[in-house]
């Protein structure tokens, strides 16, 4: 626990730092031209397939005549937008936490390395495509079960719930190996997911709940639909900023625990194996002949 709120508050000292800051905007701009463009081309064809498909419900039309009948007629016009946008927000959470990965997470990681473990060897356990074969893979199973929870989304106390936990669990799986890509061998890096798990799912599960936070700002009114652009620009940037914390989170995290494994194994090697400082050789005879011989005439 002592280390979990240690590299908490370090983290945080850590996202104030301009670099920080600075790279914060290139994930932001990437996933901004992504959301605006692909919404500017596709929003009111996804509105309108939406519209057309709860209409082949007939429990839905039902529904929705209902709520005409009791003077709430504005909510049919509004519940295909929202379901466009329910739909849209875990592939915007995904988005955002791989181009964070990959666009940010090899800076801050060094950035923490080079300001707290200077002397901490770099054993290149893991490159750029390995990490990114590793996110990827994580991703696709993760919205799998973002799908396959969906009907559980309709009991009001799991909504709360599931979701942030499979952010988390997808974060801290995807976090876990990037910051410990660059530092630990592929051996460390294993026992420090086994040995570490419960710590770092914690840390994933806590930034999935951070994450979730933005989500918030499309369920306040039906209103907010008027403001769908400006929303997603700050949703990415909330997301942005919650996924570069969890980076340095964990790379505060890790990074300790891969050097006081790296301390304890050195401590426990067998005293025969520890390599002692080599005895200053002798004085070759030739030299030492050659002294007491006099100088030349």
């Amino acid at each position: 626990m002592k280390e979990l709120v240690d590299s908490f508050w370090r983290a945080a000292a850590y996202c104030l730092h301009p670099k920080v800051i600075l790279l914060s905007l290139l994930p932001l701009l990437f996933s901004v031209a992504a959301v605006l463009g692909l919404g500017w081309f596709y929003w009111e064809r996804a509105v309108a397939a939406v519209r057309a498909w709860l209409e082949q419900w007939s429990l839905v039309v039902s529904f929705l005549q209902w709520l005409e009948s009791i003077g709430a007629a504005s909510f049919n016009a509004v519940l295909a937008p929202l379901i466009v946008v329910a739909l849209a927000v875990p592939l915007i959470v995904v988005a955002s936490l791989l181009l964070v990965a990959w666009l940010m997470t090899p800076s801050l990681v060094n950035l923490v390395a080079v300001r707290r473990f200077e002397t901490l060897e770099r054993k290149r356990g893991a490159g750029w495509f390995s990490a990114a074969l590793w996110s990827i893979g994580y991703m696709l199973f993760a919205l799998l079960l973002l799908v396959l929870s969906l009907p559980l989304w309709f009991i009001p106390p799991l909504v709360l719930v599931l979701p942030p936990l499979i952010w988390g669990w997808l974060t801290y799986k995807v976090m876990s190996f990037d910051v410990l890509a660059d530092h630990a061998s592929p051996d460390e890096r294993k026992q420090l997911m086994r040995d570490q798990h419960w710590p770092l799912l914690a840390i994933g599960i806590v930034t999935g709940y951070l994450g979730a936070a933005p989500s918030l700002l499309w369920a306040v009114s039906a209103a907010t639909l008027v403001l769908a652009p400006l929303l997603v620009v700050l949703s990415v940037w909330l997301y942005t900023l919650v996924f570069a914390f969890a980076a340095l989170w964990f790379a505060h995290f890790a990074l300790a625990a891969l050097q006081r494994l790296r301390q304890q194994a050195t401590v426990e090697l067998p005293a025969e194996l520890v390599p002692l400082p080599a005895a200053p050789s002798p004085p070759a005879l030739e030299d030492s002949a050659t002294a007491a011989l006099p100088p030349p005439p």
